[in-house]
């Protein structure tokens, strides 16, 4: 069992749930990525989700494509986002985190590289949001060999057998998305979304998030009273691009009081 695996075990065991974050390697700028990552840990984040930036994230909103503009304007990159996570554990070591991005930069590294040194950074998952199930026995294979988990986004459009083939690959955590469409769009119908979850809970013993429409405490809370967590990205993003020209501690604020209230919501439950 990784960190993630730890973290999740340990939040169920104190009924609690997991408030998972995340933001853009290199947006708006490098200098803040690794003080942003503190900052949420201090806010109440359980596991931080770290994208990698991509030239085409076909499954982003347009906030959180103006972030990976933002960050590629700087020359971010795999290799630096795997710096950035070293940087982090030199002080924490118990915050799981999560490289969430697309299959090209990965592959072109070379699974076994990637896998390897990923792992030696500190890196407990990766989420590879373009690789299908069926392409993804190679990766698998060799993030195992280093204990980390591949992590798999679950569609409400995902039919019961394709759960079943997603389950049998992944670890860590399944991420529901909440709604059709990219991050950020449309509103959150709770009731579908518990439906749903009941059905994949019944094909698997991971934790299952539910990201994409969690923007503030109340749809935290709404969405944490039937999921073991939930995910949340554009509403940090966007804050983290309106500050593009704020001192690095106003940016840590606003992340701040995003996360607070939705922390103490989802302990309410």
């Amino acid at each position: 069992m990784n960190r993630i695996g730890q973290r999740l075990a340990n939040l169920k065991a104190e009924n609690r749930k997991a408030l998972v974050t995340y933001i853009v390697n290199g947006d708006p700028r490098p200098d803040v990525s690794l003080a942003a990552m503190h900052a949420l840990v201090e806010a109440g984040a359980d596991i931080i989700e770290l994208g990698v930036p991509f030239s085409d994230p076909m499954a982003e909103g347009p906030v959180i494509q103006r972030g990976h503009e933002r960050a590629l304007e700087h020359g971010t990159s795999l290799k630096g986002t795997m710096n950035l996570v070293k940087a982090f554990r030199e002080t924490n070591q118990e915050t799981p985190v999560v490289l969430m991005g697309y299959a090209n930069p990965v592959e072109r590294m070379g699974y076994e590289a990637f896998a390897s040194q990923a792992s030696d950074a500190g890196v407990d998952g990766l989420l590879t949001v373009d690789l299908p199930a069926e392409e993804a026995e190679a990766l698998n294979v060799q993030l195992r060999k280093h204990n980390i988990e591949n992590i798999f986004l679950l569609a409400p459009t995902t039919t019961d057998s394709r759960v079943e083939r997603v389950v049998s690959l992944a670890g860590g955590f399944l991420y529901y998305v909440s709604l059709k469409g990219v991050t950020g769009a449309g509103n959150l119908d709770v009731d579908a979304v518990n439906a749903r979850l009941n059905t994949i809970k019944q094909k698997t013993d991971l934790p299952v998030l539910v990201g994409f429409g969690i923007k503030d405490a109340a749809s935290a809370s709404a969405i944490g009273a039937i999921a073991d967590g939930v995910v949340v990205g554009s509403v940090l993003v966007d804050a983290m691009g309106k500050n593009e020209q704020a001192g690095n501690d106003d940016i840590l604020a606003a992340l701040k009081a995003i996360l607070t209230p939705m922390r103490q919501a989802l302990d309410s439950l």
